[in-house]
């Protein structure tokens, strides 16, 4: 958003002002982490900056808030979890084989961004293109392991084909 709407920004600010500490203490509340909540907070309101809604219309500011939160708040647990399963994985490696610090940044960003992007598919659909993509299987394959037809396993895969064509350009947008 970022408007030149004065009455947005009187908006954004009074919200920020009214709810900020408020929802500050709600996420250390559900967190347990002082440094977590603020950064939480701070994300929340960003993405309300960046939201196309109308902040000077809310009804429930709280319940908006929680619900940006929220959506941060399992972000942040998916990132933590792919974090220490990639640590796992480099631990398993013999030293002379770990990446060096920049390509295990590179990598790191690189599975969440995937993950983020897979997280919008249903499960079959997921499944047939991590199957398809990661695995390299066929269709056929494919339709074997999930026990569906050749068919459905072309419908999956054109709907994740197209989810993250989607993806990528409001990413890119």
């Amino acid at each position: 958003m970022l408007t030149a709407d004065p009455s947005q920004h009187r908006a954004i600010h009074d919200l920020y002002s009214q709810h900020h500490g408020w929802l500050q203490g709600w996420l250390r509340g559900r967190l347990g982490d002082c440094m977590d909540s603020e950064d939480l907070a701070q994300d929340t309101f960003v993405r309300v900056l960046r939201s196309p809604q109308d902040i000077s219309r809310l009804q429930e500011p709280r319940r908006f808030l929680v619900t940006v939160a929220k959506g941060l708040t399992i972000d942040l647990f998916r990132r933590r979890s792919l974090e220490r399963q990639y640590q796992e994985v480099l631990a398993a490696l013999p030293e002379p084989q770990w990446p060096s610090e920049e390509e295990r940044a590179i990598a790191l960003e690189t599975l969440i961004e995937l993950d983020t992007m897979l997280a919008g598919l249903g499960t079959k659909v997921r499944e047939a293109f991590i199957l398809s993509q990661l695995e390299g299987l066929t269709y056929p394959q494919i339709a074997e392991v999930l026990d569906v037809s050749l068919r459905t396993v072309k419908n999956y895969m054109a709907k994740a084909m197209e989810h993250c064509c989607l993806y990528r350009l409001e990413q890119s947008g």
